[in-house]
This record gives structure tokens, sequence and C-alpha cells, in this order.
């Protein structure tokens, strides 16, 4: 009599959702870590908090009275985990219908010890093979146009406190960028003076979607003071509805399509004819989720312009696209459609350089690192480098390994499928 065939282990998965386990979510990127880039030092630079579901710790941190008393009446009321915050009607449309799932991880984490989105987030970077991860907010995105200033500085205050006492020290793996309220110059220097020393700390952010010019004099002290630090400025672009160029647009994917590289255009534009980085030339600047093709774009038509008129930008000393290539990109959400031009994209700004990759987990498009190693025209160093190593350069970060065995990952939950 033979033996029974002793089969492995099957565990039935419940249709994904909001409360899966990341690492259900992610066992296919697991299972290509495991097969293709497990040996990769690999830095993810953008990643978000959906900061919605800790509003409640947050808007406890508001040092304001007046501004945190009201925050968390509307959080008990109305305004929910929107408390404060300034959520056009167009966000809601991202999930069509709940079709398509768009950050709000809520999975169980019960019995784990530490804060639940810092448990999360190792779970989301155990699986995707991450050695190290940077988080932007979600929400706090659209605060460069909220209509009260001193509501954007008071909850940019309360969420570099939540980052840098609560959440980030618990994980040396997951990085933080200070929020920056712009709309208000004093205050974001005051920010780069309280919480730039931090190591959990690896740089600055603002928030592209706002309509603040960049070169004004009035931002030149943070400027001066950031390129001390040593540590790059990172304009992390969105959308806005409300815009009214883009209120002629009838649909969500139009005003998505449009909106992020439409803002980091008119900040790059002004950046360059401004001659700003003359004035600042060792200033890191990181161009944040706007894609790459708008890039080769503005490099062919800022230069066009400053050959026939180069006495409006007197004070570049060479082309605006030279500076581009200096400047650094994050891949995500990368432009996949054709790969010549994406080539052809990537090779007119130095991508093996300048590149930086980004997954924007949680958000619905998502890049797993297989974006990058799957692309036929990059060698491995490219690889690499855009996976990681760049990173490691721009931002000072060690290279030793931090992450688990992708293999020990699935292992850890057997049955995946």
């Amino acid at each position: 009599m033979t033996d029974p065939i002793t089969r492995p282990s099957i565990r039935n998965l419940e249709p994904i959702h909001s409360r899966s386990d990341t690492r259900d979510v992610l066992s296919h990127a697991t299972k290509q870590a495991a097969k293709s880039y497990d040996d990769y030092f690999i830095v993810d630079i953008d990643a978000h908090v959906s900061e919605d579901q800790f509003w409640s710790e947050v808007l406890e941190l508001v040092d304001n009275d007046v501004w945190r008393q009201i925050g968390q009446d509307q959080n008990r009321g109305f305004g929910g985990n929107n408390a404060l915050l300034n959520i056009t009607p167009g966000l809601s449309q991202q999930s069509v219908g709940g079709r398509i799932g768009h950050q709000g991880r809520r999975e169980p984490v019960e019995g784990v010890e530490g804060h639940p989105f810092v448990i999360s987030a190792r779970r989301g970077m155990d699986a995707l093979g991450l050695d190290y991860q940077v988080v932007f907010p979600s929400a706090m995105l659209l605060l460069g146009m909220h209509p009260q200033d001193e509501v954007e500085v008071a909850l940019a205050r309360a969420f570099n406190r939540w980052m840098t006492e609560v959440t980030l020290p618990q994980d040396d793996r997951l990085k933080g960028m200070i929020y920056l309220p712009y709309n208000t110059p004093e205050a974001c220097e005051e920010m780069v003076e309280r919480f730039g020393a931090d190591d959990n700390i690896i740089g600055f952010t603002v928030c592209s979607t706002r309509n603040n010019a960049i070169h004004s004099d009035v931002y030149m002290k943070l400027y001066a003071m950031i390129e001390e630090t040593g540590k790059p400025l990172a304009f992390h672009s969105g959308y806005h509805w409300g815009d009214p160029s883009f209120a002629q647009l009838n649909r969500f994917l139009s005003m998505h399509a449009l909106s992020f590289t439409h803002y980091n255009q008119i900040h790059v534009t002004n950046w360059l004819i401004n001659a700003m980085p003359e004035r600042f030339p060792k200033l890191k600047m990181v161009w944040v989720e706007s894609g790459l093709a708008w890039i080769p774009f503005l490099m062919q038509r800022l230069d066009h312009e400053v050959l026939l008129r180069p006495s409006e930008a007197p004070g570049l000393k060479r082309l605006p696209s030279e500076y581009m290539k200096e400047m650094f990109y994050t891949t995500q959400p990368m432009e996949r459609t054709n790969m010549k031009l994406l080539q052809a994209t990537m090779e007119s700004f130095n991508s093996e350089t300048q590149l930086l990759y980004s997954s924007d987990w949680p958000h619905w498009d998502w890049d797993a690192p297989s974006t990058i190693t799957e692309l036929p025209f990059l060698s491995e160093q490219a690889k690499r480098n855009i996976l990681g190593l760049n990173a490691a350069r721009v931002f000072n970060l060690d290279t030793t390994r931090k992450k688990p065995a992708a293999a020990q990952v699935l292992q850890d939950r057997p049955g995946v499928s």
C-alpha cells in the first residue's frame, strides 16, 4: 500500500478589500522579488500615510488651542476624518464607485506590537522587498489650496510631530520628509529649525498643488536653510479639480492625467527661468509623482524659448535642459505604453543617475519594483541605481541590507497564490 500524497497547505484567500492583509495584497510582488531582485538595495521614495485613519491622533497634537478644539469638534461631528482638511468632491471618484482600491488600508493588526500604521507599513515594505520607504501624507496634499493659511500651519506642525514622535521612531526603515506649510514662509523656516536635524527626517517637502511663485524673495532664506542641512527639497505633485483650467474637464481621468504634471511643470519653469539653480547650486531638488513624459517636453520647450529670448533669463549660464539633467525625479506613475518613447525619455535626463524608484503605495496606481527590473533597455547597473543606489546618494542612506529575504516573507504567509 502506497503512502498518501502529501499536499501543500492551501489557504483560500478572501476577495481583496481594505481589510485584507497587506502581504496578501502584495503577494505577487513578493514572488517577483524572490525571483529577480531580492539582492537589490531598494528605496521607495514615495509611499503614503492614509492619515485620515489616525486623524484624531494628529488633531490631538495641534498646538493651537482654538484650531485643536474646532478640529476635534468637526472630527466628532460632520467633518469626521476630513476635519479641517481641504477635501474636494472629486477626490471620492478615484475609487470608481468602490471598484478600484485606493489607500484606506484597515487590515487587522490585533496582537501585533506597534502603531497600526507602522505594522501595515512594515508588512508592505517586506512584501515589496524594500530596505527603506519614505512616507508622505495623502489628504494633506491639497492643503496648499486651503483658504485659511493658519490651518495649514497648524496641521503641518501636528503631522510633523506625529511622524517624528509617534510613528517613524518605531521602525528605522521608515523615513519622512517634513511637510512645509509653504503658504507661510516663516512657518516653513520654523519647521526646518525644529525638525531638520531629526535622523528619521531625510528631506523637506512642498505639496505642489498651490499657486505660489517659488522664486519669490520670501522663500530665499528657507532655501538657504535647507541647502545648509544637505537634505533635499521635494515638490510632491497632486491635483485640484477646482482649478479654473481643470474645471473644463468632465472626467476624473482627464483631470488626473493633466494635473499631476501641470503643477510641477509650473514650479520647475519658475525655478529655472529665475536662475534658482545658480543661487542655490548645492540644493538637491526632487520632483515627485508627475511621471516622466513631461520632462523631455519641458526641456525642449524651455530651451527653445530661452534661445529666442535670452534677455528674459539673464541669470542662466546654461540651457534649462542642462539644469534639469541635474535634478532628481521619481518613477511613479511611469508611462509604459510605448517602450521606445520611454527609453528616449529616460535617456533625455540621464535616468541612470537622476531617477528614483517610487511605489505610491497604497494608492490605486501604485508600481512594484518590477516596473524597473522588467524594462528591457536598462542595464543591470541602471536598474540597481534607480531602485536604490541613487536614493542612497541623494538622501545619505546606509546601503546595508535592511529587509528580510523574500522567501521568508512568502514562507510566513503559507498558501498565498
